[in-house]
């Protein structure tokens, strides 16, 4: 249940938040920028239709919501619009399409740097790079760990960017957040409620990955549990479905672009180089990413991707991150939006 306050009542969130406790409700009070609403779960609506007549009849009540799905506060219904997750200054869900890019893995500090320097040039705004990386199998290359972090930060930094990492363990949150400006949950972890609940205590933006088999309906039951815990900054992501196909690495849902922006009010993200495992269709398909009306890309750039220590295949070379970016840019002013491409960075910064 939503309840949507009118403004100029100061006591209206704590005597409903009273009320609504008092019933056997959970309340979480959304406070945005036209609109102050308080989120109401837990509580059987048709069985207290009194007592919702009661909340309505409060001079400071505008309208009372309410909705069936199972996930309420990541529901399209709770925010008047769609969200925007402000990630340092860079806005995640507005007119821009942002770029998220990097290397799939932290190998050194030349192979960041050198990254990093290229694809903030040609427009992307946040660094993506794993300092911890889930394998399949336990003899993998598990990524670098805090020295890793160390150099995404410092990357980063340089080149005026923010960055976005994996999380992995609940013990290490607190440690990844000092480097990280987005918590990314993957695809693997979506599912790990106790990791969920922990980032939900965060106060740092998260990239909440869509597991290789999950339902939509899932993905927002994650996000869920994010959100409940009071962490409302969440990008939904989409990485590719596991099938029978075998051609491609994952079959990417494009359209769950549409399909989460007309249930959620969060912010969809699109991850083609997961999607597909192979960088020559990463371009074609961040542009119906955008058509789509993706809010952001991530995607996978690395300066040798034949020589990668993993996910080479579907990692794009430097040229070809730079090649697609100004194609991106006309694909978003076509549907009414906008890419940066080309922002100056000298290595002498």
């Amino acid at each position: 249940m939503i309840i949507v306050l009118r403004q100029g009542h100061p006591v209206a969130v704590a005597q409903v938040t009273q009320e609504l406790e008092e019933h056997g409700y959970q309340v979480l009070p959304v406070f945005g920028v036209e609109k102050t609403i308080v989120c109401a779960v837990g509580g059987d609506e048709f069985k207290n239709v009194d007592f919702l007549e009661q909340i309505k009849a409060h001079e400071f009540v505008e309208d009372v919501l309410l909705i069936t799905k199972p996930y309420k506060i990541v529901a399209k219904e709770t925010v008047a619009g769609r969200s925007v997750v402000d990630v340092g200054g860079v806005k995640v869900g507005g007119d821009e399409v942002v770029m998220m890019a990097g290397p799939c893995t932290v190998e050194s500090e030349e192979q960041v740097f050198v990254t990093a320097e290229a694809v903030s040039k040609a427009g992307a705004k946040i660094l993506r790079g794993g300092a911890y990386k889930p394998s399949t199998s336990p003899y993998s290359f598990q990524g670098m760990g805090v020295p890793g972090l160390k150099i995404l930060r410092q990357a980063a930094d340089k080149y005026g960017m923010k960055v976005v990492t994996e999380v992995m363990d609940l013990r290490k949150i607190e440690l990844v957040a000092q480097y990280a400006d987005v918590l990314q949950i993957g695809a693997r972890n979506m599912q790990n409620y106790d990791l969920l609940k922990e980032v939900g205590q965060a106060r740092t933006p998260v990239l909440l990955k869509r597991g290789m088999t999950a339902k939509y309906e899932e993905l927002l039951l994650a996000a869920e549990y994010i959100a409940t815990g009071g962490n409302q900054a969440i990008m939904l992501c989409e990485r590719g479905l596991r099938t029978f196909e075998s051609h491609t690495r994952n079959m990417l849902d494009i359209g769950a672009v549409p399909v989460l922006h007309s249930l959620s009010h969060l912010p969809v993200v699109i991850d083609p180089s997961q999607g597909t495992g192979k960088r020559d269709l990463v371009a074609s398909l961040s542009r119906a990413a955008v058509a789509a009306g993706a809010d952001a890309l991530i995607i996978e750039v690395h300066p040798n991707p034949d020589h990668a220590i993993k996910d080479g295949p579907q990692s794009m070379t430097i040229p070809q991150f730079v090649d697609m970016m100004p194609t991106l840019s006309k694909v978003a002013e076509a549907v009414g939006r906008w890419m940066a491409t080309g922002r100056a960075v000298s290595v002498g910064e």
